[in-house]
């Protein structure tokens, strides 16, 4: 009767956790911004990594990723990058885009400025994923 429910207890546990991996709304978790350094000076473009699963694997060119620059409130929405698995069932994947700083010097000053931004994504259901915000600031140098 323990062993049982010890199993029973096993199989559940496992069954739980594969269900919270892949759901209907994509679930987003933050991996990295790189450089994390930029000057006002230089025209370097810095790369947010970010990890995506998705049950259904609608993550089509109908998909966007929002992001906001949490420093200035810029809002802005891109579409979907085009990966050959995308439309598989439980989907999983890490997706790099390119960060736009709309961010200005004006003037030019001796201040750094620390950027984080909120990213989520929607699928081509339109069923939205959680919200994160990036651990790590991206150090834009005014000088």
């Amino acid at each position: 009767m323990r062993t049982t429910f010890i199993l029973a207890f096993l199989i559940l546990v496992f069954s739980a956790c594969k269900k919270d991996k892949f759901t209907t709304a994509p679930q987003i978790s933050y991996r990295s911004i790189s450089p994390g350094d930029i000057s006002y000076s230089t025209n370097v473009i810095p790369i947010l990594t970010f990890s995506i699963t998705d049950a259904e694997g609608d993550l089509d060119n109908t998909a966007y990723i929002y992001i906001t620059n949490k420093l200035t409130n810029r809002f802005d929405s891109l579409p979907f990058p085009i990966i050959q698995s995308s439309s598989k069932k439980d989907f999983k994947a890490d997706v790099e885009v390119e960060l736009n700083l709309g961010h200005n010097c004006t003037p030019v000053s001796n201040v750094t400025d620390s950027i984080y931004y909120e990213i989520y994504v929607k699928d081509a259901a339109k069923n939205k994923s959680n919200i994160i915000t990036t651990t790590d600031p991206v150090l834009y140098r005014c000088f």
